[in-house]
């Protein structure tokens, strides 16, 4: 963090007049709220801004003040492109023309390929977002009630409701500080961890039904014919897999969710103290030591068969 730039970005971001802000296919909380509050905070500076994100935003999150702005393609000419929360270029998908040149790279994730002209990644930090509070003190960006919320949602969501083992004091008092900006805590933590659609816990309960363990590893799979059943609309697991992990004596929980295209989208989630970010990376994924994920081609029973031998390797050691 300290050899960062900060003052050549400064001036170059000062001379930007439009900026796109983009971030990872199959967004959480932690990409909409980085794109959203660096584009309020960009807005609020008098910048022109195009935020995109090329799987829209989940509904869990469409709540958030601007959630309706974002495209799935950024469109028109720009001046910088700033990618948020995505470990390689690859990951925005769409989001971006394959020819773009990304300027800044701003990210949490210690698996980030420092793809971009300048690369901002911190992975001590709790959340993108919050790594993205300090880049807009130092660039001396307004800090409206909207972005202030939404930087909130990602440091609630990808700490899993302030429960994370990285979580810090540091953290908690970030939290205070958007509070103080006007973030209601209560509704934010509602919206993004707590309620949920009814076709949502149905979908849950077909996941749930095909549930198994092996040891202290949990996983189940979601399939297309699920989500048909129930309804269900987006082409995630509803964070179905954040129930799996908190099943007793578990270490590693995975999840396989089958996807339209071919391909089958694969999270993990882990206790302290075991990383499967290098499980995910196998798999052309990333993330962090207690969460990753990847997409990976192929049918759901042959992926499912791979990874969870992936995992089990991982997992050899820790047993005793």
């Amino acid at each position: 963090m300290r050899e960062f730039p900060w003052g050549e970005v400064r001036q170059a971001l000062r001379v930007a007049q439009r900026v796109a802000v983009v971030s990872h296919v199959r967004p959480d909380g932690d990409a909409v709220g980085s794109v959203l509050g660096l584009g309020w905070a960009l807005r609020a500076a008098g910048k022109q801004v195009s935020l995109a994100l090329a799987d829209g935003v989940p509904l869990n999150l469409r709540h958030l003040p601007g959630a309706e702005d974002i495209a799935p393609q950024v469109a028109g000419e720009v001046d910088w492109i700033i990618v948020v929360d995505a470990s390689d270029r690859g990951r925005v998908g769409t989001a971006l023309p394959a020819e773009a040149v990304v300027d800044l790279n701003i990210d949490h994730h210690k698996t980030n390929t420092a793809y971009a002209r300048y690369n901002l990644v911190n992975p001590e930090a709790v959340s993108t977002t919050a790594v993205l509070v300090e880049f807009i003190a130092e660039m001396g960006l307004p800090l409206p009630q909207e972005a202030a919320e939404a930087l909130l949602t990602g440091l609630i969501t990808d700490t899993i409701g302030f429960r994370t083992a990285n979580m810090s004091p540091q953290a908690l008092r970030l939290a205070a500080d958007l509070m103080e900006k006007g973030a209601d805590l209560s509704t934010l933590y509602f919206k993004a961890l707590v309620e949920r659609t009814y076709e949502a816990l149905r979908y849950w309960g077909a996941g749930l039904s095909r549930l198994q363990r092996e040891g202290p590893l949990v996983w189940t799979a979601l399939t297309l014919a699920d989500r048909e059943a129930v309804g269900y609309p987006g082409n995630d697991d509803a964070d179905l897999v954040n129930l799996l992990n908190a099943v007793q004596g578990t270490l590693i929980a995975v999840i396989f969710i089958e996807q339209s295209d071919g391909t089958v989208k694969v999270s993990w989630r882990a206790c302290p103290g075991v990383d499967v970010s290098g499980v995910a990376l196998q798999f052309g994924g990333g993330g962090h030591a207690p969460a990753a994920g990847a997409t990976i081609p192929g049918p759901l029973s042959e992926v499912q068969e791979r990874v969870l031998a992936a995992t089990r390797r991982l997992l050899a050691p820790q047993e005793v």
